[in-house]
This record gives structure tokens, C-alpha cells and sequence, in this order.
């Protein structure tokens, strides 16, 4: 079993984060994302044989990953392009040629269910979520006997609300290269991209079997509101908080909170749901639910529902606080 992992995207809805920080490096409940996800494969699957395709600010994913797993077997690929998921996973073809089975895993995604039961089901299979409104993702159509027949990106009328949240067990390797390079040889593109789920089409056309998998629970991090809202859900995870701190001057701590090595923090207040990445600096600053970066520096500053990314600085209004015991106080 090799997992792929497509990290090449710009992450265009976090802009202006991902300017300069690619997506899988923005730290959620206490880690990156991309540190997320491969930790979740490593315990719950141990699969230590792993093909990153990176692309933008790639760069900074291959050092991270590269410092923090060096006892892993990873494969670095390059998408020059970013022309779709169907190509980034295309453009890895011969790395995975030789594997029995490959596991696909998106690399903005936070996906929790039985991930062992997922890797034993004995057809390819498509990990699936029941949304409200599916017209904003890949859509999988089943049968009465639970077999996907259909899959479709984005539909304008969606037929079922099984959404695919971004990870692909896929038995019959060849069957994939196979729709991958028919594909993108034909120039079959979607929303102007080579789309994953056009080939996976091609294949249960082709009779592949896929069933459905239904995960317990999904984060797709591509918004900010979804970002923050996943910062909270994981730092309530047990090892994602970090309760075992400096004695920060004159400072509160609500947990749960996540603060990286060697920050500064004094005369302030911080959390709920608050992730801090290394070397910040704070003072004078009442922070929740928000996520800061690595070398940022606030002060004087109310945050709530914000993400601040690494070396910015932010220096506001000051505030004078006469608080007693068990007050509450809402800026908002």
C-alpha cells in the first residue's frame, strides 16, 4: 500500500496566507495539517511508504516533511502545472506503478473514521460524507446494493447528497493509470481541469467495483471559517492541547490552547481554541478562537476568529481591565 498525497495547490481561498505559506503548513489544533494527516496514517494504519506531489512553495513542504519524517520512505514529485487533482495524481504514475493498492489522501483534509475497515473493504472505495448542499464538491451516485455508479464533480443538480471528501482507496492500480492517461490524452477536463473523479468515471464504465465509505467526521480546510472551527475540534483532542506551559507573566490561559516552543506571552489573555505557532510574541493581547503563526508579534490587540500568519505584526489599541472573579467579558 503506497498513499498519494496532493499538496500542489495554491490554496487560493486562504489567500492572503497561502501568498507566502503553502496550505498544508498552516498549523491547525496544534501541528500542520499536512503533520496532521500523516500521523493519523502512521497510528491508525501504519503506513510508512508515502508520494507527496507538490508543486507551489513546494519547497517549504519538502524541507518540513523532510526534517520531521526522516525515517519514512516519501517520494517528492513536482505538478509543474496545476492542472487539476486528475493530473497531480497522473504526473505520479510511475511511482506507485509497482504498488498492490494506493490510497489517496488530500492534504487540506481532515477526514476521522475507521480508517483500518476502509483499507479492508475487498473493492476500491470512495470515502463519503452526507452534506446539505453537495453542489460544491465530487458527488457519488450508489445503487441498492451499495455500489457507486456514478461520480461527478460538482454537479449543478446534484442527484445525491455523498459528498467525497478527499481519500480514494484504489485496488486495481492499473485500471487507474489506465483512466488517468485516457483522461488527460484526450484532453476529457471539467470545470477546466483534469478531474479525479472523470477518471475514476472512466473506470466504474470500464466495470470496476467501488463501494461508499462513510466517515464519522470531515474538515475540508480550505475556508477560514472552517479552518478556525477545525482548530477548535482538534485541540480537544487529547495530545493537541498543550497543558504543560511556561508561567507566562501576568498571563491567563483558558484551554485548550496550543503554544509553540519559545513564545514570549505577558499581561495577557488567552483562549479558548487558540493555536500559537514558535517564537511569537505577545503582549497586551486577548486572544480566542484564532490560529497565529511562528514569529508573529502582537500586542496590544483584541483577536477572535482570526488567523495571523507567520512574522506579521499587530499592534492596536491598549486596554485598561479592572476584572473581578468570575466575570465575563465579550468584545464582540
Amino acid at each position: 500500500m503506497k498513499v498519494i498525497i496532493p499538496v500542489a495547490g495554491a490554496g487560493t481561498r486562504l489567500r492572503p496566507h497561502t501568498y507566502t505559506q503553502p496550505k498544508p503548513l498552516i498549523p491547525v489544533g496544534g501541528k500542520p495539517l499536512i503533520a496532521s494527516i500523516i500521523d493519523q496514517l502512521q497510528e491508525e494504519a501504519e503506513i510508512e511508504e508515502y508520494v507527496l506531489v507538490i508543486g507551489y512553495l513546494g519547497n517549504k513542504i519538502r524541507a518540513y516533511i523532510e526534517e520531521l519524517y526522516p525515517h519514512l520512505n516519501i517520494t517528492f514529485l513536482y505538478q509543474d502545472e496545476r492542472l487539476g487533482l486528475g493530473h497531480a495524481i497522473w504526473v505520479a504514475a510511475d511511482s506507485y506503478a509497482d504498488a498492490s493498492e494506493v490510497l489517496i489522501v488530500l492534504g487540506d483534509t481532515i477526514v476521522e473514521g475507521d480508517l483500518k475497515s476502509l483499507l479492508q473493504q475487498p473493492h476500491s472505495c470512495l470515502g463519503v460524507k452526507k452534506v446539505d448542499d453537495p453542489r460544491e464538491f465530487g458527488v457519488a451516485e450508489t445503487n441498492d446494493n451499495g455500489f457507486i455508479t456514478k461520480v461527478v464533480e460538482k454537479p449543478r443538480i446534484p442527484k445525491s447528497n455523498l459528498a467525497l471528501v478527499g481519500i480514494y482507496k484504489i485496488s486495481n492500480v492499473p485500471a487507474l493509470q489506465e483512466a488517468l492517461s485516457y483522461i488527460v490524452e484526450n484532453k476529457i477536463r471539467t470545470l477546466d481541469e483534469y478531474q479525479l473523479t472523470d477518471a475514476l468515471m472512466y473506470m466504474i464504465e470500464q466495470g470496476v467495483k467501488f463501494t461508499a465509505f462513510e466517515v464519522d467526521n470531515w474538515y475540508d480546510c480550505g475556508k477560514k471559517d472552517i479552518l478556525l472551527a477545525t482548530n477548535a475540534v482538534l485541540l480537544k483532542r487529547r495530545g493537541n492541547a498543550t497543558y504543560t506551559l511556561p508561567n507566562f507573566e501576568n498571563t491567563i490561559i483558558v484551554q485548550p490552547v496550543s503554544i509553540g516552543k519559545k513564545c514570549t506571552i505577558k499581561n495577557s489573555i488567552i483562549g479558548p481554541n487558540v493555536t500559537i505557532g514558535d517564537n511569537s510574541t505577545l503582549n497586551y493581547a486577548i486572544v480566542r478562537n484564532s490560529i497565529i503563526g511562528n514569529y508573529a508579534s502582537i500586542e496590544e490587540a483584541v483577536l477572535h476568529k482570526s488567523i495571523i500568519g507567520s512574522d506579521a505584526s499587530i499592534k492596536g489599541l491598549s486596554q485598561s481591565l479592572n476584572i473581578g472573579d468570575n466575570t465575563e467579558i465579550d468584545f464582540s
